[in-house]
């Protein structure tokens, strides 16, 4: 596959209004802010709409998935609290933007995503571009517990309700955030492992999410 990516002067001072946006929205985590302002937005985007990349929207990515809002990534981002080192499972790769703030961040990346088209173009694109996340196709809902216990988990799609799967892959100490309501509209939860069958919930803002789909959800 070809690619033709150019990172310019107009884009990079795009991303610089993008970030006083955000900051402007309440995003207070500096390291988020950082990472923001270096991953390029527009290389998730057909060239045409590369006018689009740095407005806070949703973007369709095709087969039914959108490119998160600026703000959105950057709310769930700035919840997860990322350590460098982190071992943390991203429910949903879509485009791989948010792949890319979170390995900004230091993590140590596992990503999977069920539709075939978006992981094939994703696990193309992101290794171009200098970033290389833990590759996985499959039903996210059920996590990846080969791989587990993880020290974070962020799920990019709109659960109808926690994954008991997701809970029992966290470490002791490990944080959960998750969109959970119905098609239309959900609250961010955050969800943190305080015990063997111990877990601390917090109700935070609506959101709307492409709904996660698998066995253990839509």
């Amino acid at each position: 596959m070809a690619y033709k990516f150019v990172d310019n002067y107009r884009e990079k001072g795009a991303r610089k209004q993008l970030v006083k946006h955000l900051e402007k929205r309440g995003i207070e985590d500096k390291n988020v802010l950082r990472a923001i302002a270096k991953v390029p937005r527009h290389f998730f985007f057909d060239e045409t709409f590369w006018n689009q990349a740095y407005r806070d929207i949703a973007f369709p990515i095709g087969d039914g998935q959108t490119i998160s809002q600026p703000y959105t990534v950057a709310y769930q981002s700035e919840l997860l609290h990322v350590k460098q080192g982190d071992k943390i499972l991203e429910i949903g790769t879509g485009s791989g933007y948010q792949s890319c703030i979170l390995l900004e961040l230091g993590a140590d990346l596992y990503t999977i995503e069920r539709q075939e088209a978006l992981y094939n173009r994703t696990i193309q694109v992101l290794p171009y571009i200098g970033y290389k996340p833990n590759f996985f196709l499959g039903d996210g809902s059920k996590g990846i517990p080969e791989y587990a216990p993880y020290d974070k988990i962020i799920v990019t799609a709109g659960a109808p309700f926690v994954p008991d799967a997701m809970l029992k892959q966290l470490k002791l100490g490990g944080l959960l955030v998750i969109p959970v309501g119905d098609e239309n509209s959900q609250k961010m939860i955050t969800i943190l492992r305080v015990g063997e069958n111990d877990f601390e919930r917090i109700v935070l803002d609506t959101f709307r999410f492409v709904p996660l789909v698998g066995d253990k959800a839509w």
